[in-house]
């Protein structure tokens, strides 16, 4: 596959008040508003954004903390008047960085995974949001280096489990090659049973690595799942604000075993949702990103599947379960 054709998916729609949220919408200091956790919770469609404010050049900013918003119809979002959750929120030790929130709900408790940095290498946690958005109980930290973690939305032969991506630098020739792995809980603090799910080679429209997106969403065919593929060009070059960005960050979409996730029952060979549009591919923080981090199933039928853009705004897509699944159990796809 030519990498520079990428395409979205035909059965996908990009809504047309793109992007839903965005830094304009933050009542307090704002520059990238990206990568949303999303989900429904106690009649609400809920939205924790990654906020990154004060741009000082290059890849730098000044801080970034997490952000919470509420909508009726999972379109239109309106802001919470403070940070849902900065580092002096978190008291976490060591922690410079809190980013990358996902939301899922289990037996009516909202669970929030995130990433944050440290000095010592980025760390995965996850953690008990408040029932008044307050702010979380943290469950459980990672060891470096690991990120992307999703909680899959119920217990699975009695354990909580999730989708995460280590970090194989080292063992992997100091290069990217990270893959999708999955690993499992009796009660959400301690983690174990690994198993690797999907790797950067099972993908064709990726060379450089893969990790979880959005938490997968249940249907009868199996647990439905995006996830991020990125390849890497080094003839790319000025792609957003910074000197140089050679990367491009798609969705794809696979199918995992309701009984045994670690088992991929299908996957689209071609991308489900490509950066294409101008505001995707030429403008903001990071051109040529598309990175899911929210999907919900509506009772109609369709998807809302919500996306950061350029690494810069917040977007929805939209697309009809059936023909989701369609394109990871279809051998023409």
């Amino acid at each position: 596959m030519e990498f520079e054709q990428l395409r979205s998916h035909s059965v996908i729609t990009k809504h047309p008040l793109n992007p839903i949220l965005s830094a304009k919408d933050v009542p307090y200091p704002s520059r990238c508003v990206f990568n949303a956790g999303v989900t429904k919770y106690q009649g609400k469609y809920v939205m924790i954004f990654r906020n990154d404010y004060g741009y000082l050049g290059g890849c730098l900013f000044e801080g970034c903390n997490l952000g919470i918003a509420l909508s009726d119809d999972g379109i239109h979002w309106e802001v919470g008047a403070e940070p849902f959750m900065t580092l002096e929120k978190a008291a976490m030790p060591e922690c410079k960085r809190l980013y990358d929130p996902r939301l899922t709900v289990i037996d009516g408790v909202l669970y929030l995974c995130f990433a944050f940095d440290t000095a010592h290498g980025i760390r995965g946690g996850t953690a008990r949001v408040r029932e008044d958005f307050s702010g979380m109980e943290i469950l459980s930290l990672s060891a470096p280096d690991n990120r992307n973690m999703t909680l899959f939305p119920e217990k699975i032969g009695g354990k909580f489990v999730r989708l995460e991506r280590p970090f194989t630098v080292y063992s992997r020739g100091g290069k990217d090659r990270f893959d999708l792995w999955l690993a499992r809980s009796p009660d959400c603090v301690y983690w174990g049973e690994h198993a690797l799910v999907l790797a950067v080679e099972h993908v064709p429209y990726a060379n450089d690595k893969i990790g979880p997106g959005a938490p997968p969403i249940k249907t009868k065919k199996g647990w439905l799942t995006v996830f991020h593929a990125v390849d890497l060009d080094p003839n790319r070059g000025k792609r957003g604000w910074e000197d140089t960005w050679k990367k491009r960050y798609s969705a794809g979409i696979m199918l995992l075993d309701l009984d045994d996730p670690r088992k991929v029952v299908g996957m689209s060979k071609l991308p489900l949702i490509a950066p294409e549009s101008p505001d995707e591919t030429e403008d903001g923080f990071r051109a040529g990103v598309i990175f899911p981090g929210g999907m919900i199933l509506e009772e109609s039928g369709e998807v809302k599947i919500y996306y950061g853009s350029a690494d810069t705004v917040e977007c929805l897509a939209t697309a009809d379960a059936e023909e989701l699944l369609r394109l990871c159990v279809e051998p023409k796809h």
